[in-house]
């Protein structure tokens, strides 16, 4: 099928409120992905509210390039299950018979499948289709229809041709010319990749292939999550009754009026035992124990000086308004009770766990993945090396250790080899005992010294993919051995920095723990500034910087996207995600609405 875009809505109160929750939006978009190569997806959570399902479908079917919506959830019985009846309004089409063959397939898997109310139509040029929201019912609602999909497409598209050779091969009449047509060849071919075969014995994976099959293999560190979710607490917080203001504290049964202030109590003082008559109070600033017998604090804002003593200290005071019985006190255990759980959830933000655990007095030691650096490349200078014929400068090794510093991680060692077979052998031996990840950046192409693949497989690593279908980045390589992991970058320095983005970087959270929705970089939907660029015959990943005009994020491309020249991460706010070029979309164009990865926490760079 042809590059297009689909739209997933989830629809639920719930997952709305707890985005992690939503386990049936990701399931499609990973669909999507495995079964159409060129599918580009946006995704969205929204609430059972009937205007703004209503909203969000309509701003994609306006949009020319989203071709197919799948919603899931609110197709139900329930009150609040309103998805039909958003999309409803919306169709210009019936596609009764799709909702059949959703519902027929459903029913052979469970009866239940009957109280699903979803519909399918045509709005515009676009096709919508409501999934029920569990995971199990979106995967097979999405089986059902998968293969009818892109003759779908084509037909609502118009595309006569391949409407033509579709209805050829249904009804065998399809030659052998349009037979050679429909399939797909690559035009990067595999081999041998020896001397009378020269090609890449590796095939080309999709990006998201790739990436599956990363989180696949690199086993998740549960153990941090489960210790942190088990963890009760020790302590109360408070563990004992606190002002939550600056204010008097005093007696609730006293009224307003006048009081005789007996004494100040600040943060870190022990709790006053003094008697406390109605009409006296104690100053006090917020965070101190409340005085034994005191059962509301007015806050100083509500209050009135009318006489100091002869130290200078409040002796007698106003009070303005009616002083209510646990009036700005936080009880004991308001917070947190002891016994209580720390963590509701698991956030692999070492902020918050560190901040939490701090907070009951508790330490847990925080094992990260263990990482090591390697550039390869005889030609290479460690930045203190004077220079020298034939020799550049190494950034790699600097730019990987200063971005795994960025997102929270460590890099353990580092080093600059020469293309030398043994001394590579030897070193990736030797740091293999010592950390779980090596980046490696250079050596796995297809050059005379490139030796990273076959020193990998004599170490007994098992090659998952050695070549991806994007640029730039197409030399990437994974390898595993157990809980060993590899990374292969190519050398060269932007290549290096978008595979680690889109690579590298979810691994090693999916190692630390991390939920693997949140593993890789965050997409947003950016508008293109540049008038023209050409698209390559590969999807393409180019630095871009964001802009905010009247809220709405624009972007555009930082100058030559070679990928050795360095200098185009300068700015970098967000990588651009252009999809392969067809004959029907050599280019993309100003205002075009693209996918882009966000590439740093302050991504955008100018306000308009």
């Amino acid at each position: 099928m042809e590059a297009i875009t689909f739209g997933v809505l989830t629809i639920s109160d719930t997952c709305y409120q707890e985005p992690a929750k939503d386990r049936s939006g990701p399931r499609l978009v990973t669909l999507i992905r495995d079964s159409f190569e060129n599918a580009q997806v946006i995704a969205s959570v929204l609430p059972d509210e009937r205007d703004l399902i209503q909203r969000e479908l309509r701003k994609w079917i306006d949009r020319t390039d989203v071709k197919i919506i799948l919603t899931t959830g609110g197709t139900g019985f329930a009150p609040r299950d309103v998805t039909p009846e958003a999309t409803k309004p919306l169709i210009d089409k019936d596609c009764s018979q799709l909702t059949l063959a959703i519902a027929l397939a459903s029913l052979q898997k469970t009866k239940f499948a009957a109280l699903s109310r979803g519909i399918c139509g045509i709005a515009g040029n676009t096709l919508i289709l409501n999934f029920p929201g569990s995971e199990k019912a979106v995967a097979e609602c999405f089986e059902a229809v998968r293969d009818l999909l892109p003759h779908a497409v084509h037909l609502i598209s118009d595309n006569v041709t391949l409407v033509q050779c579709t209805h050829a091969e249904v009804q065998g009449t399809t030659t052998q010319e349009q037979r050679l047509r429909r399939d797909h060849v690559c035009p990067h071919k595999t081999g041998a990749g020896n001397d009378a075969d020269r090609n890449s014995p590796f095939p080309m994976l999709p990006v998201e292939q790739a990436v599956n099959t990363i989180m696949r293999v690199v086993q998740r560190n549960t153990s941090i999550s489960e210790q942190l979710e088990s963890l009760l607490s020790p302590v109360n917080i408070p563990p004992f009754r606190a002002s939550i203001k600056d204010g008097y504290a005093m007696k609730s049964t006293g009224f307003s009026g006048t009081k005789r202030v007996l004494d100040c109590i600040a943060a870190g003082d022990k709790i006053s035992p003094h008697p406390l008559q109605e009409d006296e109070c104690f100053k006090i600033n917020t965070g101190a124990p409340l005085p034994e017998h005191a059962d509301c604090v007015v806050q100083v804002e509500d209050t009135k000086l009318l006489q100091r003593d002869k130290y200078g200290e409040e002796s007698l005071v106003d009070i303005l308004v009616e002083p209510k019985a646990g009036q700005d006190v936080r009880s004991i255990g308001y917070d947190l009770g002891k016994g209580d759980k720390v963590f509701p959830a698991f956030d692999a933000s070492t902020v918050v766990t560190k901040s939490l655990l701090a907070s009951v007095g508790c330490q847990l030691p925080m094992r990260k993945p263990k990482v090591a650096i390697i550039s390869t490349g005889s030609e290479l200078l460690a930045p203190n090396q004077s220079t020298a014929a034939g020799k550049i400068y190494d950034s790699n090794t600097t730019m990987l250790e200063e971005l795994l510093f960025y997102f929270g991680f460590e890099c353990m060692q580092q080093y600059v080899l020469d293309d030398d077979l043994d001394n590579i052998k030897q070193t990736l031996s030797t740091l293999f005992d010592a950390v779980d990840f090596v980046i490696c950046t250079g050596g796995v192409s297809m050059g005379d010294k490139d030796y990273i693949k076959p020193v990998l497989q004599s170490l007994d690593f098992q090659l998952h993919f050695g070549r991806v279908n994007m640029k730039p980045g197409k030399p990437m390589t994974f390898a595993s051995r157990e809980n060993k992991y590899f990374f292969g970058l190519p050398g060269n320095p932007v290549s290096a920095f978008v595979t680690f983005h889109l690579f590298a970087l979810p691994a090693i959270r999916w190692a630390a723990g991390w939920e693997q929705a949140k593993c890789s970089l965050p997409v947003v939907n950016v508008t293109l500034l540049n008038d023209t660029i050409d698209l390559d015959a590969r999807p393409e990943y180019v630095r871009a910087s964001v802009s905010s005009i009247q809220g709405q994020l624009h972007a555009s491309v930082n100058g030559d996207q070679i990928s050795s020249r360095l200098q185009s991460i300068v700015g970098a706010d967000v990588l651009i995600h252009l999809p392969g070029r067809t004959a029907e979309k050599p280019q993309v164009r100003n205002g075009e609405i693209l996918s882009a990865s966000v590439l740093r926490y302050d991504f955008i760079s100018k306000y308009e």
